[in-house]
């Protein structure tokens, strides 16, 4: 399309497939590189282009229906997954265990955040770009919260440290509440509580400490707890409460309002297994 193709008013269609939940807005954005994007019978040519619906765009020959509501889904991610989409090593991904783990006609789902694969345990999936983006973003301050099974030495003094925050070959890490859970020698549980996310932080922040990660669990991501959601099961959460949290988030401009504590929107999913 050329510049004069496009409306001058609306969001950029990357921006609107994703809400759609046709993909994340960087696979979108290589959807539109590769071709596979249309409005009408022109191939749109950049994901800058604006819209003011998805009336008339296709994508792989398919028409992109009107945006459903947000719908977020409790993913017990096991351990030796890939949060892909695909793996070019041919690795086992997220969605070949939710194949089995979601109800039919369940939406396309993109995770919030990320699990590297030797980690386990509540990952979010959504259908709504907008919602996704505002929960990672770390202006929003959503905390995220961790139980790590170690061995070293280790001192409570030393966890609370971590709450000024780290720096690490030349990358900041910010605030993290860490606390000792309990104690065997020299094998121990830390639950670590953060807000920012970064590739690998928890891992990369033990290490630093001199510890060995041998287990790493994520307990739960704002309101949400993964409690005792069985390994690779998934669960929807109630609209009512996504929409209850969707309220106190920075950065979702579908739904702009003041940021509140997520302590009042307690989720519990279901108890967590303790091993």
């Amino acid at each position: 399309m050329t510049s004069q193709d496009q409306p001058r008013e609306g969001d950029r269609i990357a921006k609107l497939l994703a809400r759609a939940g046709i993909a994340s807005r960087r696979e979108v954005e290589r959807m539109i590189a590769e071709g596979r994007v249309k409005i009408g019978e022109d191939v749109v040519t950049t994901p800058a282009t604006l819209l003011t619906s998805l009336k008339g765009v296709t994508v792989d020959g398919k028409a992109v229906k009107a945006p459903e509501g947000a719908r977020l889904f409790a993913f017990h991610k096991p351990s030796g997954l890939i949060t892909a989409e695909r793996d070019p090593g041919g690795r086992p991904t997220i969605y070949t265990a939710l194949r089995n783990a979601l109800p039919p006609g369940t939406p396309r789902l993109m995770p919030v955040g990320r699990l590297d694969i030797n980690t386990e345990g509540l990952l979010l999936l959504t259908n709504d770009g907008g919602l996704k983006r505002a929960m990672e973003l770390p202006s929003s301050g959503v905390p995220r919260t961790y139980r790590a099974r170690t061995f070293g030495d280790i001192s409570q003094e030393q966890l609370e440290a971590l709450s000024e925050g780290v720096t690490i070959e030349g990358m900041h890490y910010g605030s993290i509440n860490a606390n000792m859970e309990r104690r065997t020698g020299r094998n121990q549980w830390i639950e670590l509580t953060l807000t920012e996310g970064k590739n690998r932080e928890v891992r990369r922040v033990l290490e630093h400490l001199g510890l060995q990660v041998s287990r790493l669990l994520r307990t739960s991501y704002g309101p949400f707890e993964l409690l005792d959601l069985p390994r690779g099961q998934a669960v929807e959460i109630r609209e009512v409460e996504v929409e209850r949290f969707r309220k106190t988030l920075k950065g979702d401009v579908s739904h702009e309002a003041p940021r509140a504590s997520h302590e009042h929107a307690r989720l519990r999913v279901q108890k967590a297994r303790r091993r």
